[in-house]
């Protein structure tokens, strides 16, 4: 270590220091955590003192879901207000296609180990059961609404562009016609989310996953309430501007106002 690192890591602790004496919040660390069946996840943040909200933020590993403020996204607002952020790793979007074709249920894969670390936040006294929420962006958007449909202790769940169509993905050119890769299209999921609390928004012209494919599931969704006399709690929003595929301005806080309004808040860390 040279004299400039020593002094870089004696300013940053400098910092720290007068923050704590300040009665300033240290800032939040993502903390990689084991459940008792081997269940890799995160938080971030420490753990509460009392069973907290909870916040599932899905992207592609659990890394980038919570030490990043975009992928975070509504997990920055929502733990102002005592929620509990927390995720898994997901399995790389470029063997999606190949693991179709070999006919693995990578969908299921990922519910059955989310169901396991829910149920060890749940029985350790991280997670209220009462107020469960999840969100996702693009390929965690997809997971996040499909555990959502797996899961009813999900209360909430949020997408952010999300993939909703896997035979519309470019990864998927070469497995268009495989069955599975078209039976976990998230229309599939539509009864099963008919009535639930589902936030989308997505932008015009995204080509990437498709905003008509979004759309389309929003009004499955409502659909299905419709014909079962269910309650239609889904909110769709497409922003005109900026086009492609990225998070519309404002999603993240908005979505984080929609959770609160769903769920309430929980002591303010």
């Amino acid at each position: 270590m040279n004299c400039n690192q020593r002094l870089l890591i004696a300013l940053m602790l400098g910092v720290m220091c007068a923050a704590a004496s300040a009665g300033e919040p240290m800032p939040r660390k993502v903390q990689l955590l084991q459940t008792k069946t081997g269940d890799r996840f995160g938080i971030w943040g420490e753990k509460p003192k009392a069973p907290a909200p909870t916040l599932f933020i899905l992207a592609s590993g659990i890394s980038d879901a919570l030490g990043s403020p975009y992928f975070r996204q509504c997990g920055n607002v929502l733990a102002e207000h005592g929620y509990l952020c927390a995720s898994v790793d997901l399995p790389g979007l470029s063997s999606w296609s190949g693991r179709c074709q070999k006919g693995e249920d990578f969908v299921a894969e990922v519910n059955r180990k989310m169901t396991r670390v829910l149920d060890h936040l749940i029985a350790d006294g991280y997670t209220d059961p009462a107020k469960v929420a999840i969100c996702g962006t693009s390929r965690g958007g997809f997971l996040a609404l499909h555990f959502a449909a797996h899961d009813e202790r999900v209360r909430c769940a949020v997408g952010y562009a999300p993939v909703t169509v896997l035979t519309a993905m470019e990864e998927f050119r070469a497995a268009k016609d495989n069955e599975l890769a078209k039976s976990l299209a998230l229309s599939r999921q539509a009864d099963k989310l008919a009535g639930r609390a589902v936030w989308i928004a997505i932008c015009e012209g995204d080509s990437r996953v498709g905003t008509e494919h979004a759309v389309d599931l929003a009004r499955r969704i409502k659909d299905a309430a419709s014909a079962r006399k269910l309650e239609d709690r889904v909110e769709l929003h497409v922003a005109k501007q900026p086009r492609g595929h990225t998070t519309p301005p404002g999603a993240s806080a908005k979505s984080a106002e929609w959770i609160l309004k769903q769920l309430g808040g929980g002591k303010a860390k």
